[in-house]
């Protein structure tokens, strides 16, 4: 079994179905009305695989090293963030800092300890993400290593696209790429957007919206994620079970949106 986990088969199946369905319409569709109708039909359903992209920066997906990095490379496609760039900047950086809004890299307040609007914020998180992951990485200079040298072999691939098909690459490739990263920020805002406490139970907004969990793999467990970032997406509705005593119900959720 190359999978750590067998729930993980059918999302990353359906995922690089996604990817080879992306290739074949780059190399098959020329018309950019029909390219940009493909941006706009499939934009929400990449938006959907940020989320599986963040479980696999916690807890990689397959037991060999070489094909994580092929999962990645076909994730970055789809969700504009590379190799360990939500190692360092979520796992290294959020979730060590997110009840200490000076220093959390997805803070939601500004300098001014006031609280960001929505659009706001997912600008901020977007145009920073980069830089931030790289600013953490400079305290693990492994994990920076490899988010620099996967970041530059992606980079290079997709000028290539660009360069062999720049309309298909654009629609297909770069402009997913970008509002990818943009809708990662945006979903990361009800997470903890207003929750200024030292309490990790009264940190986070939790969603236990059943096709919400479906659709993002149990994230909406949010407070039992922080509570034990390195357990796999799959245990985390028993996690959340065992400590929603603790969670104040105003913190709790269950519409879909």
């Amino acid at each position: 079994m190359v999978f750590k986990h067998s729930s993980d088969q059918v999302p990353v199946l359906i995922i690089l179905a996604l990817s080879g369905l992306d290739f074949l319409s780059y190399f098959s569709i020329d018309n950019p009305y029909l390219l940009g109708l493909y941006f706009y039909v499939f934009i929400i359903p990449k938006s959907a695989i940020c989320a599986w992209n963040h479980h696999h920066q916690h807890a990689p997906t397959f037991r060999y090293t070489p094909l994580n990095r092929m999962l990645e490379f076909f994730y970055a496609l789809h969700t504009g963030v590379t190799t360990n760039l939500w190692l360092l900047h979520h796992v290294h950086g959020h979730h060590q800092n997110y009840l200490d809004q000076t220093k959390d890299e997805s803070r939601w307040t500004r300098k001014s300890g006031n609280q960001m609007g929505e659009l706001e914020y997912s600008l901020n998180i977007t145009a920073t993400a980069y830089y931030r992951g790289f600013k953490v990485g400079l305290q693990h200079p492994k994990e920076l290593t490899q988010f620099l040298l996967y970041t530059a072999i992606t980079v290079a691939i997709l000028a290539l696209l660009v360069v062999y098909r720049p309309v298909p690459a654009l629609f297909i490739f770069v402009l997913p790429m970008i509002m990818g990263l943009f809708m990662t920020a945006w979903a990361t805002y009800e997470h903890h957007a207003g929750l200024n406490t030292d309490s990790p139970y009264e940190a986070s907004f939790n969603n236990v919206n059943r096709w919400y969990n479906l659709i993002t793999g149990n994230l909406g467990y949010h407070t039992a994620h922080h509570h034990n970032g390195g357990l796999h997406w799959s245990k985390l509705p028993k996690l959340h079970e065992r400590i929603a005593e603790n969670i104040p119900n105003h913190l709790i959720r269950k519409s879909l949106i």
